[in-house]
């Protein structure tokens, strides 16, 4: 998928070489490109002009080619703001990735686990988040396949390999293909599929992992991913779509079910899955919407793991769920 990018930089140059060639008429302007939205998304068949309309690039913003270049800075930057580890007794890693720039659901989403674990589960959880949306471009670094490698290397040279947890939460739109939306128009990033992701972690290997993949399609992401040490968590079936993306919608049904109403109460990720799971159903009666069927695949090790992470740490009092606002990148203290 990253010979997208490759394709582009191509068209690019073309275009460029055409419009300075001697001798041709002048080119009219290219228009934005079309939106990629998962099945059953408002924006699938949204015109160009629809989408321009629906994500702007803020006008007090810098420019689409600063932010690319200012990204390495920012990288590093959230790498330095990391806490530091607590000494003897496996510490949790929270990498926050929302994927969709055209929505604010993802963005929510992301802020909100970053603010949840750190203030429910202490000094041991430290959070990270990538993020793709108008009003974070300045305070959070893109939600990209290049600052989701540097993250993990970053991660992986301060994490205790043999005792801390990565933990990786995914909000975005999913297709049929098994593919998460990765997108900041008019930024031209790559998407990132199921084993494309599976090959990501290779590259970074983590003895313990949890991965969250809140999206739908999302349990195709399952197969590539299992494995010893591993736990995969997932908002629908391989072939099912998830609810509660969109721009009317402050939080998917997955994220209030899971971070918001199951883990302000347990600190057990598969007993939240699994109260999670229920809720859903419930939701999705309701609204006579076909079951999504959340997915849940635990690996060898990885539950006794957990279980010692928690022997560690005293949950504090809930964390209410609110909207992000354009200030809670800088006001959230991460650990």
């Amino acid at each position: 998928m990253r010979s997208v990018l490759t394709v582009l930089l191509t068209f690019a140059a073309g275009v460029l070489l055409a419009s300075w060639w001697p001798g041709r008429p002048a080119m009219p302007p290219i228009a934005s490109r079309t939106a990629v939205a998962s099945p059953g998304s408002a924006a699938l068949e949204a015109a160009p002009d629809d989408v321009a309309a629906a994500t702007p690039w803020p006008s007090q913003a810098p420019t689409p080619e600063q932010v690319l270049y200012a990204q390495p800075r920012m990288m590093r930057d959230a790498l330095a703001a990391l806490g530091p580890r607590v000494p003897g007794k496996p510490n949790l890693y929270l990498l926050a990735f929302a994927g969709d720039g055209g929505e604010d659901v993802f963005r929510n989403e992301a802020e909100y686990a970053a603010q949840l674990f750190a203030q429910r589960f202490g000094a041991s959880a430290h959070s990270l988040v990538l993020a793709n949306n108008p009003a974070s471009l300045t305070t959070r670094p893109l939600a990209n396949w290049s600052n989701l490698e540097s993250a993990l290397k970053g991660l992986h040279e301060v994490m205790q390999p043999e005792q801390d947890i990565l933990l990786l939460y995914f909000t975005s739109h999913g297709s049929e293909d098994h593919s998460l939306l990765v997108d900041m128009d008019p930024l031209p990033l790559d998407q990132i599929g199921a084993d494309d992701l599976a090959g990501i972690l290779a590259l970074h290997p983590f003895k313990w992992k949890v991965v969250v993949i809140n999206a739908c399609y999302s349990g195709g992401f399952v197969p590539p991913l299992r494995g010893p040490g591993t736990l995969v968590l997932t908002a629908a079936r391989s072939d099912r779509s998830s609810f509660g993306c969109g721009s009317d919608s402050d939080i998917t049904y997955f994220g209030k079910a899971w971070l918001v109403d199951a883990l302000n109460h347990t600190d057990n990720f598969v007993d939240a899955f699994r109260q999670a799971s229920g809720e859903i159903a419930g939701w999705e009666r309701r609204d006579q919407l076909t079951p999504s069927e959340p997915q849940l695949d635990v690996g060898s090790g990885i539950a006794a793991q957990l279980a010692l992470w928690r022997k560690g740490i005293t949950p504090g009092p809930s964390v209410p769920f609110r909207p992000a606002t354009p200030a809670d990148a800088s006001a959230v203290t991460t650990q």
